[in-house]
């Protein structure tokens, strides 16, 4: 069969009508219609295991309320505004107990599969994510419900837990195509998803409410070609060679992030 490419202006192969569109890779069949291409030796994806994630500025690892609560309700109280809260479908937790219960309840299913980001220079826990949407089938994974204390916000940690995550579902599980979601009016998480390599995709309109209002979702997403480039530019930057004696960076991020145009 034929093989070929769509990009951002090229016409859908075999319809007339012009649509933007990413660049989509086909080939054609029998009938000369396009079709996607094939994906060989494909196996199902295993889910995300319960070992910890370590690195050299952060450790990921399974949540748990006896290990991690009373760090991360210290951490999160410095917030005192609950900026971190306001994209959340949840919090924020004015007691200890309520963050436990909460905690409980988020860690008694598998999806999402929630993780305490652990902050090598304190020691102690600074902030959640998870993975969520888990398909092994497809080879499709999310990363979300990211909420990361003002402390951890200002290191390197935080960046590296983001990397670590996405290696583990690139590199050590094969998954295809990594996701990140958020409210389409939260740009400091559109700016971070950017910034992490993540390319935009597009906005679901009305696509879910939470806190009694609407969310119009935006889309983005890494997929396993772009990997090798990404983590290339992640391990550059994380290098502590990037920095200077006072912490700050030499190089920006994305100043080591490849895109294809």
């Amino acid at each position: 069969m034929a093989e070929g490419r769509v990009g951002n202006s090229d016409p859908v192969p075999g319809d007339g009508d012009w649509l933007r569109l990413p660049r989509l890779e086909f080939r054609r069949n029998e009938l000369e219609l396009p079709i996607g291409i094939a994906v060989e030796q494909w196996s199902e994806c295993s889910p995300p295991p319960d070992s910890p994630i370590e690195g050299r500025y952060c450790r990921v690892e399974p949540l748990a309320v006896e290990s991690h609560c009373s760090d991360l309700f210290q951490a999160f109280a410095e917030d005192t505004e609950d900026r971190i809260w306001a994209y959340l479908p949840y919090g924020p937790f004015t007691r200890e107990r309520d963050l436990a219960d909460w905690i409980d309840a988020v860690t008694a299913v598998q999806d999402p599969k929630f993780h305490a980001i652990m902050d090598k220079r304190s020691g102690c826990a600074a902030g959640v994510a998870s993975y969520l949407n888990i398909t092994p089938a497809a080879g499709v994974i999310e990363v979300g419900h990211i909420n990361f204390a003002p402390a951890l916000q200002r290191g390197r940690a935080a960046t590296e837990a983001m990397y670590l995550m996405m290696r583990r579902a690139f590199s050590e599980l094969g998954y295809r195509r990594y996701e990140w979601k958020c409210d389409a009016l939260n740009s400091r998480s559109r700016g971070a998803a950017l910034r992490l390599g993540f390319s935009f995709e597009g906005i679901f309109r009305q696509a879910t409410i939470y806190k009694g209002r609407n969310r119009d979702t935006a889309w983005y997403s890494i997929i396993d070609t772009e990997w090798q480039e990404r983590k290339a530019a992640f391990e550059a930057w994380l290098d502590p060679g990037n920095f200077h004696e006072d912490g700050s960076q030499r190089r920006r991020l994305t100043d080591f992030m490849c895109r294809d145009g």
